[in-house]
């Protein structure tokens, strides 16, 4: 039919860019993250943080408007994006639409490689039922196209099919 759209033409459409509204690196093993206002994102992800190697998990990344889902579903007022242990927190944009597609932060652009799914150490930081509540939540994770610094308050914008 003429002028009908195709799912795959729906995927590719967002409302608005999105934004990010925090950063933070794991300086070690099993220690807290530590925010940071900027940051510089090399091939193995950002610099400071004790995961950094190449791949499909290079740079986590939470959606902030799930941090309000993941506190009611725990019953508490309110969860940090420190306690959920992902890179990037964004908002305004839907971060599963950036799975497998290619996007840009600041100098930065990545690759969406799939589903950040929470680890065990979400029981540790919010009791049991912890890793339920963030299921379904967890992000997505990236691999690193183009390195470069990114800071809180960029845009993320997908970028267009190549």
């Amino acid at each position: 039919m003429t002028g009908q759209l195709l799912i795959s033409d729906l995927i590719r459409r967002n409302a608005q860019s999105g934004v990010v509204r925090w950063i933070g690196a794991r300086p070690a093993r099993k220690e807290g993250l530590v925010p940071l206002e900027q940051v510089e994102i090399t091939e193995s992800g950002l610099v400071g943080d004790h995961r950094a190697k190449p791949g499909k998990r290079a740079v986590t990344l939470v959606q902030y408007e799930h941090l309000a889902v993941i506190a009611a579903l725990l019953g508490r007022d309110a969860v940090l994006p420190a306690q959920l242990r992902r890179n990037i927190v964004v908002s305004g944009i839907n971060l599963l639409g950036l799975r497998n597609r290619t996007f840009r932060i600041g100098e930065v652009v990545l690759a969406g490689s799939g589903i950040c799914a929470p680890c065990s150490r979400m029981e540790t930081e919010f009791g049991e039922g912890g890793y339920a509540a963030v299921r379904g939540h967890g992000g997505i994770c990236a691999s690193v196209i183009k390195g470069g610094w990114i800071a809180s308050g960029d845009a993320v914008e997908p970028m267009p099919d190549l």
